[in-house]
């Protein structure tokens, strides 16, 4: 890529998400990661019981045991790891940190599959090789030498499976902490922790078959096409059969307003497509909390006025009666709400939120699905309670076809805090981790990822351990998490390829390179399985395909169990031996956890077994054993409207976003079709008339800071404008290229999350950049 001639272009893109657009990208991706021509009969078999599953997105199969189920994302995530690119010794022998981190993540995810561990010489500034034992070693004595376990933090990916993801829970509580930051911290925690509160389980009521039988479904804040394209499948099942589908988005995308099945032979030569979404809702960034509670407010009135005729009522009673308590509170703050805060603060006229309310009192199964745009901003766990209030009142909670689907990211971020990944566990599993393992579990609460960072730049974290993902580019404030790390006395990643997370390092640092999930894990002379658990509750068992990456190359819970033996032997758990039959490690599961008995035998079924979610069964995991309705109040005075006193109307709201082509932190390509750019990233998507306003032309370079309260100065610079169809005052950017905009204490109440989907920032007029800035 040639950072002094910015190139690209922007060229809207006028066709339907997928089709043959999609299959166009499959080839290149293929081409350009040049997988060899054996592994494509890969993709043929990733949903097959005896084959691997698709390691990107949590949306579920629709049939385990079906022939190859086409994504294109999902084929990017296999041919990434399927590719025949290396970085080996000498590419590091040939390469300085210093010089690699003046390379693009696009850049840097190209360079291809790591095949030995890696220890970083300060004196050359270059990664070495060090054997397996070496590392081990390394890493348990670093961990033997701290006064405190609570000064290491032992950090998640979501595509860690259950069994790695139990081990390493396991490992670090008999090591003495519950450090725990994980990327759940950053996406849904709101939904974790909020949903307890009112259904008292932090996960979805549904599973596929209620999508088949839903006449409405309401998607907020969530983008299918991009970040799970499966889900397009389904969506367009139901829109063909007369469901009524709603997006509820800032950004109007282009895969929820027409969609072409690669599945289906007619739609593709006749180049057809399905129209998904009938009803559009933009609401201002920050605005469904507002929009949602108008909505409540509208099923209520009617609600009101049926009663009073003598008319059969909107709300259903009788569950209200039976299952639910606070509701009288609920809805007189309902009734007492003003219409014109409502508006005010959603951005959306009271006749689009009443026709909203329509289209939701009309439907008899209703779900609703949401994603990031719904749990990245202050009062996001407010948001997810209002939003499964919603859906209490008519008694979509436990009723086939209806239900709330938060739709997680990574394919196992669901199951790895099911199985223990939790800094704040409960009592109840502390206490069976104990008996089950003889030992005492620390009941002190640990540090999420925000408070990981905050506590590495205070000295107080010397050791980071990160089980895959890309830590330092997926968290908010870059430059201070660099710093966070760089003070760390020792920094792992666990990992398959190249990221910058391995360049932004600490004193000591190790690379240590695992396999994938599409490739053949054999202990022993026994290839080894492992199970993830989807967005709906479903755990299945997969096993790889290809030959490794490299022979020197250890599984991710081989690894684990060895560190663990390293550090602290095997007087408490047989390290080893888990390491070399996963189905103990299952065993293991079983004994600690409620759900998986028989858990061996079970994964056994094609499609493996659904966890019992208790609120599906209208049972009520509380205090007082019943749903709760929780009213909160509209919030006014937040970091946005105080920015907004400021500055007025040139103060902007920044949401963070990715395009079509990554995956989290996982740069593929750079276009973003369906938002019509091609060959770029640095682009700021907004509104016309405020790009008239600020006094700019579509086109122009900006920089952007942040407006904030603790005098640091926030910046990213050289963005290009683009004019787009987004509500006035909010403005969208991919990250991680705006994550150095986030501050680092700008969090989500109770959940900390960081709020990624609302950061108040003033754009700058800039000249065209010299060259390019690499991150």
């Amino acid at each position: 890529m040639d950072k002094s001639n910015p190139p690209g272009k922007i060229e809207p893109y006028h066709h339907p998400a997928a089709g043959w657009g999609a299959l166009k990208y499959v080839a290149i991706n293929l081409i350009k990661e040049r997988v060899s021509g054996g592994n494509y009969r890969m993709l043929f078999k990733q949903n097959q019981p005896d084959g691997f599953d698709c390691p990107g997105c949590a949306w579920p199969d629709r049939q385990h045991a079906s022939t190859f189920e086409f994504c294109e994302n999902g084929v990017k995530a296999v041919a990434a790891e399927a590719t025949t690119k290396r970085v080996t010794p000498a590419f590091f022998a040939e390469n300085t940190v210093e010089s690699l981190m003046q390379q693009t993540d696009y850049e840097l995810e190209q360079h291809g599959r790591l095949t030995e561990p890696m220890s970083y010489d300060a004196a050359s500034d270059t990664y070495v090789p060090i054997s397996w034992p070496q590392a081990f070693e390394c890493i348990a004595g670093h961990l033997k030498r701290l006064p405190s376990a609570n000064q290491a933090a032992f950090y998640t990916s979501g595509r860690a499976s259950n069994e790695a993801a139990f081990l390493y829970q396991l490992f670090v509580r008999m090591l003495g902490t519950n450090n725990f930051p994980d990327c759940s911290n950053m996406c849904h925690e709101a939904t974790s922790r909020g949903l307890p509160g009112t259904v008292g389980v932090g996960k979805g009521t549904v599973t596929l078959d209620d999508f088949e039988k839903a006449d409405t479904i309401i998607i907020f804040g969530q983008n299918p096409a991009t970040n799970h394209p499966r889900m397009l499948g389904e969506l367009r099942e139901a829109a063909r059969r007369g469901a009524v589908i709603v997006s509820v988005n800032p950004l109007r995308e282009r895969g929820l307003e027409r969609f072409a099945s690669p599945q289906h032979p007619i739609e593709m030569i006749t180049m057809g497509s399905t129209p998904i979404a009938s009803t559009f809702i933009q609401p201002r960034l920050g605005g469904d909390f507002a929009l949602i509670k108008g909505v409540a407010k509208y099923v209520l009135a009617r609600d009101d006025e049926a009663r009073a005729k003598g008319e059969p009522g909107i709300l259903d009673r009788d569950f209200i009666q039976r299952h639910t308590l606070g509701f009288d509170a609920f809805a007189d703050d309902l009734r007492r709400e003003d219409w014109a805060l409502l508006e005010a603060e959603s951005g959306v006229a009271r006749a689009d939120i009443e026709n909203l309310g329509r289209i939701y009192a009309a439907g008899e199964r209703v779900i609703a699905t949401w994603g990031m745009g719904i749990t990245q901003h202050k009062h996001s766990l407010q948001t997810v309670q209002l939003l499964s209030n919603l859906l209490m009142m008519r008694g979509h909670i436990g009723r086939e076809g209806a239900g709330i689907c938060p739709v997680r990211g990574h394919s196992n971020v669901q199951g790895n805090r099911t199985v223990g990944i939790e800094e704040k566990p409960s009592m109840a599993f502390l206490d069976r981790l104990g008996e089950v393992f003889g030992f005492e579990p620390p009941r002190e609460h640990g540090l999420d990822v925000v408070e990981t960072i905050e506590h590495m730049l205070h000295g107080k974290v010397k050791v980071f351990v990160g089980l895959g993902g890309n830590f330092a580019m997926a968290t908010p404030d870059t430059l201070r998490t660099f710093e966070g790390l760089r003070a760390c006395d020792l920094t792992v990643h666990i990992t398959t390829k190249l990221n910058r997370s391995h360049l932004v390092h600490g004193k000591a640092a190790l690379i240590l390179p695992t396999l994938g999930r599409t490739e053949i894990d054999d202990r022993s002379g026994v290839a080894q399985g492992i199970t993830v658990e989807d967005s709906m509750s479903m755990v299945h068992i997969s096993y790889g395909m290809n030959t490794p990456a490299s022979p020197d190359l250890l599984s991710e819970t081989a690894i684990i169990a060895h560190i663990a033996d390293a550090t602290l032997g095997d007087a408490k758990a047989p390290w080893l031996e888990y390491a070399r039959d996963y189905g103990k490690i299952r065993d293991a599961i079983e004994r600690v956890i409620p759900g998986f008995e028989d858990y061996n035998a079970r994964i056994q079924q094609p499609g493996g077994f659904h966890l019992r979610v208790a609120s599906r069964e209208r049972a009520w995991e509380t205090a007082s054993g019943k749903a709760n309705f929780i009213a909160h109040p509209v919030q006014r005075d937040t970091p946005i409207s105080r920015a907004r006193k400021l500055h007025g109307e040139r103060l902007m709201t920044l949401m963070t976003t990715r395009s079509h082509d990554q995956y989290n932190t996982t740069i593929y390509a750079l276009d973003d079709r369906y938002r019509g750019v091609f060959g770029q990233r640095r682009v700021i998507f907004i509104h016309p008339a405020d790009i008239a306003m600020l006094g700019f032309q579509d086109g122009d370079w900006v920089n952007i800071s942040t407006v904030w309260e603790d005098g640091i100065d926030r910046h990213a610079n050289y963005f290009r404008l683009v004019s787009y169809d987004i509500p006035r005052g909010c403005i969208a950017g991919y990250y991680p290229e705006t994550n150095p905009l986030v501050p680092l204490d700008s969090v989500g109440d109770v959940c900390n999350t960081p709020t990624s989907k609302s950061i108040p920032v003033l754009l700058h007029l800039s000249a065209a950049p010299p060259v390019m800035p690499a991150f």
